[in-house]
């Protein structure tokens, strides 16, 4: 029997109307509802006809998580008081509850995906709801591509509604409009209860959080206000934090509270997840929660909510091949969200875990994930939907064009797409695996080697990381869940059978058995596991090193000592109690269960890491989860890295020639070359010119003084004298410096280059100008006294220092550049220290002359200082040698 009493309550019932008409007239929608007005449960069940009013349609609901939509399908079917599987049903990953009489059906997006790829004109659906907008999963919004596709070309009659307590609806409203103008936007008024918000920051300052480190401070602090919260107000309390390992650490902190303590998060048992969404039974509750409870469902009897600040999100470095999540603080939307838990029945208070003035510092709204993830799941949902670019997909923001890539160059090498970017047929088969591409291609191409179960077996690992009590090594990870009864493993094991049933069906394309195509020909580690027995003989280590090298080829590495290792991508990787691995009690992962932890892993030659992250500042990545593997092994996985040839190139201040065999950036051997490419030779003397500078070349005092005079022509005159800074030089250097590049073979042979000589080849030969050099920018200048004084280009100005008296008689400063450029003259004592400067010298006769001479002919009272210096003799002398002469 239909439960009239509560759906009278929900208040978005009120909007129902307008929300049908929009649907009728334009097909789209964007529905507004605040928590808790039944967006989630009570309008799938109307646009289905299921209440009662309008006509009977099959509605789709998709939501960003298992839980929600577990969840949002309990509700409805309580609604109408019907069991789960009856008119309400749900499906997501590995678990199905729905049959002929389902007219309302919860997805996860990721399983929306799926059967958009399958069944692109979802035959039967009339209406999809995609709810939770505002969190911009990427399945999400890829969903939301597709769908306005299928609208598009194939049922413009397909209804579509995005829903979302806060969004940005204008930009949806775009979106689903398309060509013909935004979408309605229908907005529900919720019924409001107040919640009152007590700024919590901690005493003292605590460590910003970054990767998956959260202060144990700040979650010490957030135990506190959990307590404090249980003090000061009555009803149930719910925590957010930013994951698993957190929210242990806060039960553990709460132990011996007056209250019973749950955790909810994506890895909890479903029972647990639906005694916590059933509510208590007279005894208070505190929920520790990641952000799965921040909406799409309500917790009962939740008055307060204590709110860390903090939130958990996927992030990929593309230039090192790392992809983890890492901890951010929430957005404000996320805090709205949160503090909304806190009022779904009835007043509440909202505890806030940071100062109120860094509040409104807060990003608005979360990242779009399409945004900060990896994006190669997304770039092969794309190509197998026929669009390899993703240009033609209506997106609320294009993906970054470097990640996507990235992502591209990975389905290459896999063998999920061929050149053209077009999905492969072992492509299309890996997207409807549900993994990410490269677990797809570890299992495919893995079972052959070690056999189906074994190779789902580790896959499964590796799709959902396995708690920390299982430790660093995956082998051992491995064992533990076989033998544990944990909730981890219960779905381990079901997702396990899962993905065996999967890599045992037909292939459906070139390759798709691992043995053909572009998949690096993983079969060519079959020897490793095979051992001589074939899969069943080998190594547990050596199936799970197998199956995390194929998944990871660019993450295999070798060891250096000390639990260092380096990656085939290049980046340095260090296990816990090596390097950044060593922050002891700050996020790292514990030894695993029984088998030596991470200190197997330090002392390994070679490893498969399956799971690594770089924490801020740190040089190295650090390892989170790895398996033990052999060379061979390493080399059969990444065989798309292995490369053999001639390396030449500058190193630690020389040349360095050497016949290299290498595994991306893993130097596996090497030999001296005798006779080197003359070419590759001359490329590495001039990178070394580039790294170190041209003074590796000879620069006597000529030298540095033509290159002076050769930069001061180019600045007073421009062409065609020549620009002789390093930038240019460095672009010129075949014209200028080409036969000595040719001979050169060493740094020594470097340093035995007159630079000088050199550069007198970039002078104008060829226009004559080169004739008159030494009369534009003479090297010296003949003064009244018949020396010919150096003249200094390295400044501004050109500078001649000469004695004073050597000028007697000189009416005017001496010029070059053809008469334009005057030289600064230093004006020097018979010591030959300055005592004046002066680019006019004719005005300092007149002017300055007396002063100095006051100044000086005390001191040098042998030396001529004649009244009318521009009449007087220009002397080298003193007084007394000029009478004697």
């Amino acid at each position: 029997m239909i439960r009239r009493d509560a759906l009278d309550q929900l208040p978005v019932r009120s909007a129902l109307p307008a929300l049908r008409a929009a649907l009728d007239g334009r097909g789209t929608a964007v529905l507004c509802a605040p928590p808790g007005t039944g967006k989630t449960t009570l309008v799938p069940l109307d646009l289905a006809g299921l209440t009662g009013e309008g006509p009977v349609r099959r509605v789709l609901v998709a939501e960003p998580r298992r839980i929600a939509a577990r969840a949002a399908a309990r509700r409805m079917a309580w609604l109408l008081g019907e069991r789960v599987g009856e008119q309400v049903g749900f499906t997501v990953r590995g678990e199905r509850r729905a049959g002929p009489r389902t007219a309302v059906e919860v997805v996860t997006t990721g399983v929306l995906l799926q059967r958009l790829q399958r069944d692109p004109e979802l035959a039967g659906v009339d209406v999809v709801v995609l709810d939770e907008c505002h969190e911009r999963h990427l399945d999400a919004d890829t969903s939301a591509a597709f769908l306005l596709d299928v609208r598009e070309t194939l049922r413009p009659e397909l209804r579509l509604v995005a829903a979302s307590a806060t969004t940005d609806a204008e930009g949806w409203a775009r979106l689903l409009g398309g060509p013909e103008g935004a979408a309605p936007v229908v907005e529900a008024a919720g019924v409001s209860h107040p919640v009152g918000v007590v700024w919590a920051p901690p005493e003292r300052p605590v460590r910003p959080a970054h990767g998956m480190r959260v202060d144990p401070a700040l979650l010490a602090h957030v135990a506190a206000v959990v307590r404090r919260a249980l003090r000061e107000q009555t009803g149930d309390v719910l925590c957010f934090l930013p994951g698993v390992g957190e929210i242990g650490r806060v039960a553990g902190e709460l132990a011996g509270v007056d209250a019973e303590v749950l955790q909810v998060h994506g890895r909890a048992p479903a029972e647990v997840q639906d005694a916590v969404l059933a509510g208590g039974s007279g005894v208070r509750r505190v929920v520790l929660a990641t952000s799965v409870a921040e909406s799409s469902l309500t917790v009962p009897g939740v008055r307060v909510v204590v709110d860390s600040g903090l939130a958990r999100v996927p992030r990929t470095d593309h230039a090192r091949g790392l992809s983890a999540l890492t901890t951010v603080r929430a957005s404000r939307a996320a805090g709205r969200q949160r503090a909304g838990r806190a009022g779904r029945e009835a007043p509440g208070v909202v505890y806030r875990c940071w100062p109120e003035g860094e509040d409104g510092r807060l990003p608005a709204f979360p990242d779009p994930e399409i945004k900060v993830a990896d994006l190669t799941a997304f770039a092969l949902q794309s190509a197998c939907w026929g669009d390899p670019t993703a240009g033609g997909l209506a997106l609320l923001d294009a993906p970054p064009a470097g990640a996507l890539a990235a992502a591209r160059e990975v389905l290459t090498a896999i063998g999920a797409v061929d050149g053209a970017g077009r999905a492969t047929g072992r492509g299309v088969r890996m997207a409807r695996i549900g993994l990410h591409p490269r677990l797809a291609r570890a299992l495919l191409d893995g079972a052959p080697e070690v056999g189906v179960r074994r190779a789902a077996e580790v896959v499964a690992l590796l799709s959902e990381e396995p708690p920390r009590a299982y430790g660093d090594d995956l082998a051992a990870a491995w064992r533990t869940a076989r033998r544990g009864g944990d909730a981890y493993g219960a779905r381990w094991r079901q997702e396990a059978r899962r993905l065996a049933a999967a890599a045992g069906e037909p292939s459906s394309g070139s390759g798709a058995g691992g043995r053909g195509g572009s998949a690096a020909d993983a079969g060519a580690g079959g020897g490793r596991t095979g051992g001589g027995g074939g899969a069943a003989a080998a190594s547990e280590d050596a199936v799970a090193g197998l199956i995390a090298a194929l998944a990871f080829p660019e993450r295999v590495a070798r060891g250096r000592g000390a639990g260092s290792f380096l990656m085939a991508s290049g980046t340095g990787a260090d296990v816990a109690g090596a390097g950044t691995g060593a922050r002891a009690g700050w996020g790292h992962r514990a030894g695993s269960a029984g088998d030596g932890g991470g200190s197997r892993l330090r002392d390994a030659g070679w490893l498969a890491v399956a799971v690594a992250d770089r924490p801020v500042a740190a040089v190295s990545a650090r390892v989170r989860l790895a398996a033990v593997i052999d060379e061979e092994t390493a080399c059969a996985a990444a065989r798309a890295l292995y490369s053999s040839g001639e390396e030449v190139r500058w190193s630690d201040g020389d040349v360095v020639a050497r016949s290299v065999t290498r595994l991306g950036a893993i130097e596996l051997a090497a030999r001296p070359l005798a006779a080197p490419d003359p070419g590759l030779l001359r490329e590495a003397v001039v990178s070394g010119l580039r790294r170190e500078g041209f003074g590796l070349l000879r620069w006597p005092a000529a030298a540095t003084s033509l290159r002076q005079r050769m930069a001061f022509l180019y600045r007073e005159l421009g062409a065609p004298w020549p620009d002789v800074s390093d930038a240019a030089l460095l672009e010129r250097v075949e014209e200028w410096l080409g036969v000595e590049l040719g001979r050169a073979r060493r740094r020594a042979d470097l340093a035995r280059v007159d630079a000088g000589q050199a550069l007198g080849r970039l002078l104008p030969w060829a226009s004559g100008d080169a004739a008159r050099f030494d009369e534009l920018a003479p090297e010296r200048i003949e003064v009244p006294s018949g020396s010919r004084v150096r003249v200094d280009y390295g400044g501004e100005q050109p500078v001649l220092a000469v004695k004073l008296q050597e000028l007697f008689g000189l009416q005017e400063s001496p010029r070059v550049a053809g008469g334009r450029v005057p030289v600064l003259v230093h004006l020097l004592s018979p010591a030959g220290r300055p005592a004046a400067v002066t680019a006019d010298l004719a005005s300092f006769w007149r002017d300055g002359y007396r002063s100095v001479r006051a100044e000086l002919r005390g001191r040098y009272p042998k030396h001529p200082w004649p009244e009318d210096p521009s009449a007087a003799e220009p002397t080298r002398h003193t007084s007394a040698r000029l009478k004697r002469g």
